[in-house]
């Protein structure tokens, strides 16, 4: 009962808050997303030099983000949601390479920290959740970061995945512009941890939300994300790309 959350409010007063939307914002809550692609196949990467070959390790942005998760949670402000989304269909063929339950890890992940999973195929779902998650009128995105294979125009949910050296899943900065800015907290954070996204695809994420995302000038590097705490590290002669 709202009012037992605002004592002080009349019934008139509460109308014409109501009415002006004021009171949504003063009472939402926030919802920070955390979005995973998936790792490239063995099969396909054998045809490579040893020093070249992809995510040798099936784990590298599940890691990433478990790890995240586990900073944010007790650093947000109550009431908000995590929601993690994640690239299934990748995980499911690496699942059958590796003869491990993958997807039955990550779910694990989910109960473990209490965040909302949420499985994606394409970028069309990435797109509509951010627009039309339930309450997004109310429930604004506090927060978003990307962990996976990029570059400068795209995030390549399944790099080298079902085809070797290529993407058939992703989303591209030209479908940007169908993100609704309304969908983003004024103050949101965001970052992507792929190669390249710095280069381009920043810009043209801060053209569609107002907000400028981190990007990298160069590449990003996984390797050793698993040993040392989760942060990947920027290849060598790369940076950070702050601001536009």
């Amino acid at each position: 009962m709202i009012f037992a959350r605002f004592p002080f409010l009349t019934r008139p007063i509460l109308a014409v808050l109501t009415a002006l939307g004021l009171l949504a914002t003063v009472a939402s809550a926030n919802e920070y997303l955390i979005l995973s692609g998936g790792p490239a196949m063995q099969e396909w990467e054998r045809y490579r030099t040893e020093d070249t070959q992809h995510d040798k390790w099936w784990g590298n942005f599940v890691r990433a983000a478990r790890v995240r998760i586990q900073d944010l949670k007790p650093n947000l402000p109550a009431g908000t949601t995590i929601t993690w989304l994640v690239y299934r269909d990748a995980y499911l063929r690496r699942s059958s390479e590796d003869h491990r339950p993958l997807t039955g890890f990550i779910e694990s992940v989910r109960d473990t920290y209490g965040v909302k999973l949420v499985w994606i195929r394409s970028g069309d779902d990435v797109i509509e959740y951010i627009n039309n998650a339930p309450g997004r009128r109310s429930n604004k995105v506090a927060g978003f970061e990307y962990f996976g294979h990029s570059n400068k125009h795209c995030f390549m949910f399944d790099y080298s995945n079902q085809v070797y050296g290529a993407s058939a899943a992703w989303l591209h900065e030209r479908d940007l512009r169908r993100i609704r800015s309304s969908a983003f907290a004024p103050d949101a954070y965001c970052k992507s941890w792929g190669c390249h996204t710095g280069e381009s695809m920043s810009n043209l994420w801060q053209d569609a939300t107002g907000i400028w995302m981190i990007g990298a000038y160069g590449k990003t590097d996984y390797a050793f994300g698993h040993l040392n705490g989760w942060r990947p590290r920027l290849a060598s002669g790369a940076h950070w790309r702050s601001r536009g």
